[in-house]
């Protein structure tokens, strides 16, 4: 938070025009807003969901188009990991929920995590 000092005028007993007149501060405080953190959403690489399968994946719940989630499935499948997105903890948390939930239904074990950055 950051104390900004206002100054005012109050006025004490006297008899003169500007007798008795002093200043004091008063602090009013404003709160200082923090970025909050970012987590990323990472596709792990098996050897049994079908590639078209993590496309559609990528299309579906990370907004990629078709050459973008092509790329990133690939790199997936070369590197054992992938990156889909950087986002806030929550939408992160739930990024990783619909995926899962979604590969489970149709019977992939397609593992999707998320990371601090």
């Amino acid at each position: 938070m950051i104390a900004l000092p206002i100054l005012m005028q109050r006025e004490k007993g006297g008899d003169g025009d500007n007798a008795g007149r002093g200043t004091s501060v008063i602090t009013r405080t404003k709160p200082k807003t923090k970025r909050p953190n970012l987590y990323r959403v990472l596709l792990l690489n098996d050897d049994y969901t079908p590639m078209e399968f993590v496309i559609h994946i990528l299309e579906r719940f990370f907004q990629k188009d078709r050459e973008a989630a092509t790329r990133i499935m690939l790199h997936v499948h070369n590197h054992g990991v992938g990156e889909c997105g950087i986002y806030t903890y929550e939408v992160a948390e739930t990024k990783v929920s619909q995926v899962m939930d979604f590969a489970r239904q149709h019977q992939h074990p397609l593992q999707c995590v998320m990371e601090k950055k």
